[in-house]
């Protein structure tokens, strides 16, 4: 995979943190950047293809068994006679 050079402005505390986690980790600060990235593109697309898969099924409905009633059957007072 060819690779870009990407130029960060990020908080001092928060890319001290990052340094830590990546050295606690054994590896390098771009190595989990990239983890984090993808791991949030990851994340997204399966969200979205879960997104487009419920619209679909929305847009389909669904059959609760349900019949057609009348409206006088709807609105029938049954023993006022």
């Amino acid at each position: 995979m060819a690779r870009s050079t990407l130029t960060l402005s990020l908080p001092a505390d928060v890319i001290t943190k990052a340094k830590i986690l990546a050295a606690q980790r054994k590896t390098s600060l771009s190595r989990l950047f990239v983890d984090c990235i993808e791991d949030l593109v990851t994340r997204d697309e399966a969200y979205q293809a879960a997104r487009r898969q419920a619209l679909a099924h929305l847009k389909k409905g669904f059959d609760l068994g349900a019949r057609p009633i009348s409206r006088e059957a709807l609105h029938a007072r049954s023993g006022l006679h």
